[in-house]
């Protein structure tokens, strides 16, 4: 960790008080309970029934340093996360589908000394069981900031998953963030389906509510039907949940009521960001966000929202752009450089990767995203993408896959579009997309569309047609496996 981050951190700590501030048990103590704190699984959580069942939990592994949690969206995994964070322990979440060579890493690179709650077959780690109706108020005094309190897997482009170490301060100062941007408050009922093994289900939609003190409802899988039946004011969604949304009017029309939606892990269509608008009234706030950084940009709920965009960067983020040469990029809206960020959000490196993180930072502390952007004048970002695969240097042209995959999902008989760039004798890269299609059309005709939309040279030089695209749980494209 860096001296800088070490300051930034203890000074948070001073700051923050409680990670999971609504769990005050002064509060539940006195009476003011929240009814319907955390609703899964059809069963709903008071802030009394949480904390109680959580310190319970606490009590069983207090003296565990790390332990393993399948991350499934129920009750228990709920219970496990919390009274881990009471607790002080560090919480590896484990996702519900990871194959078995997948989770034999997880699970030795952690360090993880037992499972909390359900187990994995396949392994000889000791189960601790979560009882949902046990109690306990035995009060445990806060960790220091500086505390890791989650190791998120997270997988790159080669090699096995690395985990990232997230601390309590650091967490605190990302959700504190996105309250400010999103005007996020105690009176608002937070809605999602998202799986709880990453930063946007797990950190921003499980302990966002519990700092807050705003009640959550997860609505186990994040249908139309689901989230239009939910009655929230602030809705967490991918792109793909946004785009079934905007394919079902009814749907669509009962989230008018409600405040803010949020997309994010992937870029928003504009196409269904401007069908969003058309049958909710609300255009969504996009943000952006790793597993390493959580969220560092975002549109504000108080302010501008283009679509493509991410907005801004949040409370204590600085962002700058970078070429190859590490030169400033100009921020004029069209030059593309390398996105890095600093802010306290930040995670604390790799565990046991000393070469992933020293080429991970700069020699002055910047955290290199490995994406690419632009910002313009007013310092709006637009991601690019990925600077390994959708930076696409193709004629002694800069072209971003991001802006071709957009005017592509402006044509109305493309349903998805994935744009990559693949060795070419002449051009160094060829601009390949990859379409699936809601009507005939020819490949001439969407190539041209795109010469039109574009300059010219940023047309793609083939047309392939699939049925679907392969994407993660998150709803991400894996372009590797389309490369």
């Amino acid at each position: 960790m860096s001296g800088r981050k070490v300051t930034e951190l203890a000074q948070y700590g001073k700051r923050m008080s409680l990670l999971l501030r609504s769990l005050d048990p002064l509060a539940v103590a006195a009476g003011a309970d929240i009814p319907d704190a955390v609703t899964i699984e059809g069963v709903t959580l008071s802030r009394s029934d949480l904390l109680g069942a959580a310190t319970s939990v606490a009590e069983r592994i207090a003296v565990a340093e790390r332990v393993a949690i399948l991350a499934e969206p129920t009750v228990r995994t709920v219970l496990a996360v919390v009274g881990c964070l009471l607790a002080g322990v560090t919480v590896v979440p484990v996702p519900p589908d990871s194959g078995a060579a997948e989770l034999t890493h997880i699970l030795t690179d952690s360090g993880a000394q037992a499972w909390l709650g359900r187990a994995l077959e396949g392994t000889d780690l000791p189960v601790v069981p979560v009882r949902t109706h046990a109690r306990s108020w035995h009060q445990y005094p806060e960790p220091p900031a500086e505390t890791t309190a989650f190791i998120l897997y997270t997988s790159g482009t080669t090699g096995p998953p690395k985990g990232v170490l997230l601390s309590r301060g650091a967490i605190a100062a990302g959700l504190d963030a996105l309250a400010d941007a999103w005007s996020w408050t105690s009176k608002d009922i937070l809605v999602h389906g998202l799986p709880l093994f990453h930063v946007h289900g797990l950190i921003l939609g499980l302990l966002g509510p519990l700092r807050v003190g705003s009640p959550l409802v997860h609505t186990g899988k994040p249908t139309p039907q689901a989230y239009a039946e939910a009655g929230g004011t602030l809705y967490f969604g991918v792109p793909t949940v946004w785009s079934r949304i905007a394919e079902n009017p009814d749907a669509a029309r009962a989230l008018a009521d409600a405040r803010v939606l949020v997309s994010g892990s992937a870029p928003l269509p504009v196409p269904v960001f401007e069908r969003l608008r058309e049958l909710t009234g609300h255009a969504p706030i996009e943000r952006y966000g790793m597993s390493e950084t959580m969220i560092t940009l975002s549109t504000r709920a108080d302010g501008e929202r283009r679509p493509g965009w991410v907005g801004t960067p949040v409370r204590g983020v600085e962002t700058r752009l970078r070429d190859e040469t590490g030169a400033d990029v100009a921020h004029d809206g069209e030059n593309i450089g390398g996105l890095q960020v600093r802010g306290p959000m930040l995670f604390d490196g790799y565990l046991g990767r000393a070469d992933a993180n020293a080429a991970s930072w700069t020699d002055d502390g910047w955290f290199i995203t490995g994406d690419v952007a632009v910002i313009d004048p007013d310092g709006f970002h637009r991601i690019v993408g990925r600077e390994s695969v959708d930076l696409i240097k193709s004629g002694g042209y800069r072209v971003g896959a991001g802006e071709v995959e957009t005017a592509l999902l402006g044509h109305a008989a493309v349903a998805e579009a994935a744009v990559v760039g693949v060795p070419d004798d002449d051009l160094g890269q060829r601009i390949v997309a990859y379409v699936v299609l809601r009507a005939d059309v020819t490949e001439t005709e969407l190539i041209d569309h795109v010469a039109h939309q574009l300059s010219v040279h940023k047309r793609p030089r083939e047309m392939r047609i699939v049925d679907t695209l392969p994407r993660n749980a998150m709803g991400k494209v894996q372009k590797k496996l389309l490369a």
